[in-house]
């Protein structure tokens, strides 16, 4: 029986003191907060967590830019606590292929400004490991600054700082439930009282789905089996100093880690079978053999793997007097999309730090404190918002599914293009049996099947012939076609069709909808009805929270399109910024809306011939949308492109979606409608124009000044970020983003024509890394073809003496160097920079 009284109530609650609960009352006593409780149910300093038995190491180097920065800065604060040991770490390639994915890892690494990495033959792996069996390697990827860290005192450290000033720290309490009042957090039930707080912070681990749920929240994760043995004693170990002395190797095409522990050999692997729990079946301190996340071993499952460790390594995992010291089935957390689960839940102060990694905790925690505590992080944290998930991906068939399907790819070559196969054709277009009928090659995006081009129009490529840029190298010819670009030609030539029902829909009513939304938004919003808005929607630092449109459909009616991607983070922000008094409501309708595009020079022709609309210029200007007739069915059109052409977006009740598809295509036949897929829309299209994505090119990293998207004037009226705009305006910008063409795609080391894909590191002519005065690394941001300019085209931020028209630079991709030149500054178009199409 706990008998130490709770205080009655804290300004925070922090459940869980693994790494990352502890690094979140460090943090956030380091920003000011000291009125904290900090709930442990197990007994410290190691309550029995991950944080326990996850190997501690540290490779620095990931394809994300998110998750790298987030790794850095959690190295810095280990080092800077004392307990990092740098060791260096090697990855390894047994086949041809995974020898290119470590030339993609090398440009990762320019990217983000990890400094002395190397591509290395087998003698010289071994050379740096003397262990490792070179006969079954083709190479490896050395980064000097791996580490190991010792995140149990780190976490010993850093609640301390947090209790020296205020913080209150109660271990072997038991979370029994959570008060929710009005949607808002209220209070903590332990088993040895209650406490009042403001916010509390789920941040433990495997049991965080079990918690949310206390609160009527979800945190969409499933706790797994992570296999890990260690081997030993070592003869060649014991001689050296410290808890590890060589690097550590990543066997990468065997899912798997080798990596010294003292005198012993440590074996991990993500090779097995995935094996989920359920929260709720972890055992309890009192019933596990060792701790509840170290189940026993199921040596089945890792016997395939023991044998490839044993092929690497035969010197020292076979050696006389060696033998399997421990072995266990370690929990960690995975998510369906395999990232970390951050930011504020469905419940209001309820924030999750969940499916955290050793890796990357303390900055984690950083960037959460920032936010809870300033507004905004310092790192564009919305690849791992919490609020990413629709309803259907915080399912448990969702969850799991995806979870399994990602376990196995810990270490494996995803492509930046790579589709998921599990809990597919969830959320269908009422196009979707005509676009399967047309040979639809379908993606996934946020449980939509969107087509991204179509077989039916396979015979566009002998039309336009070398004009598609065929591909040659299988990478960047892996999820595309070069249909995509005949449809491309076809758009620009006569008119296409494309369907864009993933949009996600809010509509904005009341009598304070204009003073609200003028309150998000970037762009003045006090417009005639009629009118299409296109904004920027900010944070208080100026930096980029969304990119969209806004109809005004009424005085006090206004409908908000975003990416679907992005819907379920922007209709969060919007509703936390609902006014209080209730007088603008928002309400989500993107099931009830579908949406096809149509765009091209013919556009007009199709949709005069099934409307009795005004559809001219002058009666249907750019940028305005009506209630239109589209053959039998009501139809909301609003003119705008993002693919730079004359059309219209059509918008009709979902259930009429099939109707409004059939009328178009048997209008658009006579003049050559083709359909096009979101390979035309969301890159070819887009990247010819230069419009801005956001999160490729727009972050909360970047401002609207560096985007060149400035207006004239700054709009009377306030809005969230405006004082920081204000500011933006008047400084030099440190980076402007642009336009950039390759000048010659062939290879310099084999004489194949290759194609950058997005997020490769921008040089100098002399090889030197790109960065601006705020440390950020020049980089592509999008990459893609572009066939009316007949030129592989990209974006990138450029410092202002590197943005120069005329300037000739290099991209690093694939282990070779390319020329581009910087075609463009700022935001005027590659193709029709006059928008003469657009506003035809």
């Amino acid at each position: 029986m706990n008998t130490t009284a709770l205080p009655p109530s804290a300004q925070a609650v922090v459940i869980g003191a693994g790494i990352a609960g502890n690094s979140m009352v460090y943090h956030l006593s380091r920003l000011g907060w000291t009125d904290l409780v900090l709930l442990e149910k197990g007994r410290l300093p190691n309550p029995g967590g991950s944080t326990g038995h996850a190997s501690n190491f540290i490779f620095p180097v990931d394809h994300s830019k998110e998750m790298t920065a987030l790794t850095k800065e959690s190295a810095r604060q280990y080092e800077e606590l004392g307990l990092s040991v740098i060791s260096g770490g090697v990855e390894v390639a047994r086949t041809k292929t995974r020898l290119e994915e470590l030339k993609r890892r090398m440009s990762s690494a320019l990217s983000w400004g990890e400094e002395g990495c190397e591509l290395l033959t087998p003698a010289q792996v071994l050379e740096r490991v003397p262990f490792v069996n070179a006969d079954v390697i083709l190479g490896g990827f050395y980064t000097p600054g791996v580490s190991v860290v010792d995140p149990l005192r780190a976490g010993t450290l850093m609640r301390e700082y947090a209790q020296e000033r205020g913080a209150s720290l109660f271990a072997s309490t038991e979370v029994t439930g959570i008060d929710v009042e009005q949607n808002r957090v209220r209070r903590v039930h332990t088993d040895r009282g209650s406490i009042d707080a403001e916010y509390v912070f789920v941040a433990c681990g495997v049991w965080s789905p079990r918690i949310a749920r206390m609160a009527g929240a979800t945190i969409p994760l499933t706790p797994a089996v992570h296999q890990m043995i260690s081997v030993g004693p070592i003869p060649l170990f014991e001689d050296t100093p410290g808890e590890i002395f060589f690097p550590i190797v990543r066997d990468v095409d065997t899912n798997m880690y080798e990596r010294q522990n003292g005198s012993d050999m440590e074996v991990g692997s993500y090779a097995h079978r995935p094996i989920l729990l359920d929260a709720d079946d972890i055992p309890s301190s009192e019933q596990a053999a060792l701790s509840p996340t170290e189940l026993p071993f199921t040596s089945e499952d890792f016997d395939p793997q023991l044998e490839q460790a044993l092929e690497l390594m035969p010197q020292i995992l076979t050696v006389e007097g060696a033998g399997i010291r421990h072995a266990i089935n370690g929990l960690l957390s995975l998510t369906p999309d395999g990232m970390p689960l951050l930011g504020e839940t469905e419940v209001k102060n309820l924030w999750s730090l969940a499916a955290i990694w050793i890796k990357e905790a303390p900055g984690i925690a950083k960037a959460v404190a920032e936010w809870v505590v300033e507004g905004a992080p310092e790192t564009d944290l919305h690849t791992a918002d919490v609020a990413r998930f629709y309803p259907h991906q915080r399912t448990k068939r969702h969850v799991d599914a995806r979870s399994s399907e990602g376990y196995n790819r810990t270490y494996g070559i995803v492509h930046p293009m790579e589709q998921w196969l599990s809990n597919r054709e969830v959320r269908l277009s009422p196009f979707y049996a005509r676009e399967r009928e047309l040979g639809a090659v379908f993606y996934e995006t946020a449980g939509w099947e969107r087509p991204w081009w179509y077989a039916s129009n396979e015979p566009l490529l002998e039309e336009y012939g070398d004009r598609v840029l065929p591909r040659e190298a299988e990478w960047e010819s892996r999820w595309w076609s070069p249909i995509i670009n005949a449809e491309h030609l076809a758009m620009r030539d006569r008119v296409a069709m494309i369907d864009v029902s993933a949009f996600a829909v809010f509509d904005v009513v009341g009598a304070g909808a204009l003073e609200y939304l003028q309150r998000m938004a970037l762009a003045e919003l006090d417009v005639a009805v009629g009118r299409v808005v296109y904004t920027s929607i900010l944070d208080q630092n100026g930096g980029f929270k969304a990119d969209l449109t806004i109809m005004r459909l009424g005085d006090d009616f206004f409908r908000i399109v975003t990416g679907g991607l992005d819907g379920p983070r922007d209709r969060k922000w919007f509703e936390d910024h609902l006014p209080e008094d209730g007088s603008a409501a928002l309400d989500d309708v993107t099931s009830a809306w579908c949406t096809l595009g149509l765009w091209g020079p013919r556009a007009r022709d199709v949709l005069r011939s099934i409307t009795s609309a005004d559809v001219s210029h002058e009666g249907f200007p750019f940028a305005r949308c009506r209630w239109i007739d589209v053959g039998p069915v009501r139809v909301l059109a609003s003119r705008i492109s993002y693919v730079g052409e004359l059309g219209w977006e059509l918008y009709a009740p979902m259930e009429q979606g099939a109707a409004m598809w059939d009328t178009v295509w048997e209008a658009g036949r006579p003049v050559g409608i083709v359909p096009a897929g979101i390979g035309v829309y969301g890159t070819t299209g887009r990247i010819e124009k230069g419009y801005r994505l956001y999160g490729a090119e727009l972050e909360t990293e970047y401002n609207v000044v560096e985007a060149d998207m400035q207006r004239p004037k700054v709009k009377d009226a306030d809005f969230l970020g405006k004082a920081a705009h204000l500011r933006h305006r008047d400084e030099e910008p440190a980076a402007i983003l642009c336009t950039l063409t390759v000048d010659d795609n062939t290879s310099p080391s084999n004489g194949t024509k290759r194609y950058m894909l997005g997020r490769e590191p921008v040089l100098t002519e002399d090889g030197e890394r790109i960065v601006d005065r705020k440390g950020r690394s020049a980089y592509v941001t999008s990459a893609g073809s572009g066939p009316s300019v007949g030129k592989h085209v990209l974006l990138a931020y450029l410092p202002p003496g590197h943005a120069e028209e005329g300037n000739k630079l290099l991209v690093q991709y694939m282990g070779d160097r390319y020329p581009v030149t910087v075609a463009v500054k700022g935001s005027r178009s590659l193709f029709d920079p006059e928008n003469t199409r657009v506003r035809s």
